[in-house]
């Protein structure tokens, strides 16, 4: 009998791409608002793919807008507002959910925002 492979579970090894997790800490400064940190909190396995782009506007500025998929190992301490650094580029998580129900992989769903002028 062949065992039947789900097939949104990635390839066993295709895991290639090192990245760090960053928790995000909103801090509130003194002449009112906040400030946003980052701070590590792991670096793992994991699979970057570039999904699409497309030019936006960001306050007075121009953008390039880049979204991602991101598959990790599964884990219970990510979510929306952290930060993934994968190649130097920040991915701003925007969901994170089990990829199949197992608890075996997480699927984060990231953008990328570049300003061109």
């Amino acid at each position: 009998m062949i065992a039947m492979t789900d097939s949104r579970r990635p390839p066993l090894g295709s895991l290639r791409d090192r990245i760090q997790i960053k928790r995000r800490d909103i801090s509130p400064e003194d002449e009112g608002g906040a400030v946003a940190t980052y701070f590590p909190l792991a670096t793992v396995w994991g699979r970057v793919r570039e999904l699409s782009a497309g030019r936006t506007q960001v306050g007075d500025g121009r953008a390039v807008s880049i979204s991602h998929s991101v598959v990790l190992r599964f884990r219970t301490d990510i979510s929306p507002g952290d930060r993934l650094v994968y190649l130097g580029r920040n991915l701003d998580v925007v969901s994170a959910d089990d990829l199949n129900g197992q608890r075996v992989y997480l699927s984060c769903a990231c953008t990328e925002t570049n300003f061109t002028g």
